[in-house]
């Protein structure tokens, strides 16, 4: 059986665009596109581990998160639980604070991005539908 990992994903809005992350080399799929997150840490709910990891990757205060959607995904060497979440309300100017590419994306630039395999039905789904970001 795969090790599960407990990942957050949040979808940053900001004039019907969302904030992309390139990840950087000497990570693991560097050069993919992702969604801002990362790990759940023990005791942390994953709204809270949203708000820190936004914190730490881009220097962001954010507002709540508002849960849309959990999947499940397998790679190779483990399977992933991802918990997305809308953002509309955050403080701050993204900046890059792990040396990965920042890109405000409409969901149909999106599309035509190599995101991670398990967000790219994540990116299909945005880009279908009427009013992004609302």
């Amino acid at each position: 059986m795969l090790p599960c990992l407990d990942v957050v994903a949040g979808i940053l809005w900001r004039d019907g665009r969302y904030l992309g992350v390139r990840r950087p080399e000497g990570k693991s799929h560097a050069g993919k596109w992702e969604f801002p997150g990362g790990k759940v840490e023990p005791g942390e709910t994953p709204a809270q581990a949203l708000v820190r990891e936004l914190r730490e990757e881009l220097g962001l205060e954010a507002g709540e998160p508002v849960f849309w959607k959990e999947k499940f995904h397998k790679y190779p060497h483990l399977s992933v639980r991802l918990s997305f979440f809308h953002i509309r309300d955050f403080k701050g100017v993204p900046r890059p604070l792990e040396n990965q590419g920042l890109r405000w994306l409409t969901p149909a630039q999106a599309t035509a991005l190599d995101f991670l395999e398990a967000d790219t039905d994540i990116v299909a789904e945005l880009a279908s539908q009427d009013a992004p970001g609302s």
